[in-house]
């Protein structure tokens, strides 16, 4: 739903912000038409991002699909990078060497006044949804957004973030160059929005670059699923304790654990697997291998 606001809203910003160019012929009104654009694309990828990633495993794939997630992701941050940085920094430039009049700036305003509400709405979503999901793990909302494997929610909070800051950069540049009669400003701006656009498009494509090649929890996560292993009766320590992300909220458990009691292999066996299945129930882990640990390996601590 995150997604599906968020590109509705890019759609009728974009197609505002390319009337609004075409008529006052703002360098910085084109930068912010193509950011919208782009946005519009890299949502695309992010909706079968979350259609891919949400298939269930299968034998040639053990572990799901949800590692498809962050290579749409990916590609999706690459299209900001391409689609709407580099066109916007090309713009200004080419704004500065042939400087053009721009005329009936109220179009602008008006569009750009349009979208803050509409990417506001959409960033207020996102944003609710961050702050909701951090204090359940008595995290900052910013440090959350970095850390979290729903590589989506990362992208509309990123994409909305940037969208409203280059609101301001470009109707301050645009102001700028009415009241001056300097296109200079007005390049500047354009400039401006597409090195946004690439600072935003580094960040994302290095977190799901992380996610992608593989990456372990964080420590909070793994003390709560180490005190959860320790909480079953049967168990009476661990030694081994390995979790990584698989998919958006989707982990992969290893462990090796000493049973309590000194039962017969086959008890052993079934013992193991039921405990197995008790921590595959969890709707965050999508699948778990246990294994036993050896008498003389040190136990792990999770105080």
């Amino acid at each position: 739903m995150t997604v599906v606001i968020a590109f509705i809203a890019n759609v009728l910003v974009a197609a505002a912000k390319t009337v609004a160019a075409v008529i006052t012929g703002s360098a910085a009104m084109v930068a912010e038409a193509a950011h919208s654009w782009a946005d519009c694309g890299n949502e695309i990828f992010l909706l079968i991002a979350d259609r891919q990633s949400t298939r269930t495993k299968d034998a040639r794939h053990p572990f799901g699909y949800g590692r498809s997630a962050f290579l749409w992701s990916l590609i999706a941050a690459f299209g900001i990078f391409t689609a709407g940085s580099i066109v916007s920094v090309m713009n200004g430039i080419q704004q500065l060497t042939h400087p053009e009049a721009i005329s009936d700036v109220g179009w602008a305003y008006a569009v750009l006044a349009i979208a803050f509400v509409l990417e506001g709405a959409s960033f207020a979503q996102a944003l609710i949804r961050s702050r909701r999901l951090a204090n359940q793990r008595n995290r900052s909302t910013w440090d959350f957004v970095l850390d979290t494997s729903d590589t989506t929610l990362r992208a509309v909070f990123f994409e909305d973030f940037a969208a409203l800051i280059g609101l301001v950069i470009a109707g301050g540049a645009i102001a700028l160059h009415q009241i001056t009669g300097n296109a200079i400003w007005d390049a500047v701006g354009s400039i401006l929005v597409g090195v946004l656009l690439g600072i935003v498009a580094v960040i994302l494509i290095q977190r799901n670059f992380m996610f992608l090649v593989g990456t372990t929890v964080p420590a909070d996560i793994r003390v709560n699923a180490g005190r959860t292993i320790l909480a079953n009766p049967a168990v009476e320590r661990i030694t081994y304790l390995h979790i990584e992300y698989v998919g958006p909220n989707k982990l992969f458990v290893v462990a090796e654990i000493d049973l309590v009691g000194d039962l017969r292999e086959h008890d052993v066996a079934r013992r193991l697997r039921a405990i197995e299945q008790e921590i595959q129930a969890h709707p965050l882990v999508e699948s778990v291998v246990l294994s036993l640990s050896v008498d003389d390996e040190p136990s792990l601590s999770f105080g």
